[in-house]
């Protein structure tokens, strides 16, 4: 999903010299195949966008694999650019890098100084592995390697999967399942009080490309709308998109996950870039993207 909207953004403003792989033609995971592609294709400019991603079961059911999987592909990627003279990278990470109890909303300063959310304590640790890598090389090597934390995304290109999707895209499936079904009621998980802050991926990518012209330093920059709804709110603005006039209701045997989670995106704005797509707006965008794109439905 970000990654092919930073490809739209990059289009949209005119370059067009991009070198891009799909993850069945490049494993990031393969140390070797890593290798190999940046020996060959020597990229001045690097994304790091790839992820392995999930929302709460997702994470908890493979906790060892999202450890690994990130942390590995991260490495290969930074190291691999580093080695072969890459003169700038951009490594995207996540708010949930941020202690589950961090002041609100959170700073990007608030690293390391708690525990995390244990919900997702492995995709977590693996990417702030690979913001403190970028910071190191920085430091030692004197390399340009910034990092970029976005709030929860949405968008184009998401993955709509029943169980592995996050929050929004999740909703998106079930409410449009219901609507179709006739369903009187759609069960959420938990009781509806978590508060969340959601950014429109091609507004990410935006930024992404922003931040590769305008932004050098050691500290990650937030990237969000410094809004928040909760979970309740989300769930009846999602129903109203969708036209479902049904039931919510609430499975409180479910996790809620962190109870709030805002971040702070004023070192953004000084730097001079705002989000552009309000909420509601983006949910019917990315509806549209679920209605036109059958194969990510099924996911």
């Amino acid at each position: 999903m970000v990654g092919s909207a930073i490809v739209r953004e990059l289009h949209r403003q005119g370059y067009d010299n991009l070198v891009t792989r799909t993850h069945a033609q490049l494993d990031l995971v393969d140390q070797r195949s890593v290798d190999d592609f940046f020996d060959k294709e020597r990229p001045e400019y690097v994304f790091l966008a790839a992820a392995k991603v999930g929302g709460i079961v997702a994470n908890q059911n493979a906790l060892a694999d999202f450890m690994y999987e990130n942390m590995i592909l991260e490495m290969n990627v930074i190291h691999s650019a580093w080695r072969n003279g890459c003169r700038k990278l951009e490594f995207l990470g996540s708010s949930c890098i941020y202690p589950r109890m961090a002041p609100q909303p959170m700073t990007e300063d608030c690293l390391l100084t708690g525990a995390l959310e244990k919900t997702n304590e492995a995709y977590a640790l693996a990417k702030i592995s690979g913001l403190k890598y970028c910071e190191f090389l920085n430091r030692q090597y004197g390399t340009d390697y910034i990092s970029v934390m976005p709030t929860n995304l949405y968008g184009p290109n998401d993955n709509y999967h029943p169980e592995h999707s996050h929050v929004l895209p999740a909703l998106i499936r079930r409410f449009h399942e219901a609507k179709e079904a006739g369903a009187e009621s759609v069960t959420c998980w938990g009781d509806g009080s978590p508060l969340r802050e959601f950014l429109y991926v091609d507004d990410l990518a935006n930024l992404c490309v922003f931040l590769m012209n305008h932004y050098s330093g050691n500290e990650t920059v937030n990237a969000g709308t410094g809004k928040e709804l909760s979970i309740k709110q989300l769930t009846e603005l999602v129903a109203k998109v969708i036209g479902y006039n049904g039931r919510i209701e609430w499975d409180t045997t479910r996790p809620n996950g962190t109870p709030r989670k805002l971040l702070d995106v004023s070192k953004a704005t000084r730097l001079g870039w705002t989000y552009k797509t309000e909420l509601e707006d983006g949910i019917r965008l990315a509806y549209e993207d679920f209605l036109h794109n059958p194969m990510r439905a099924e996911r």
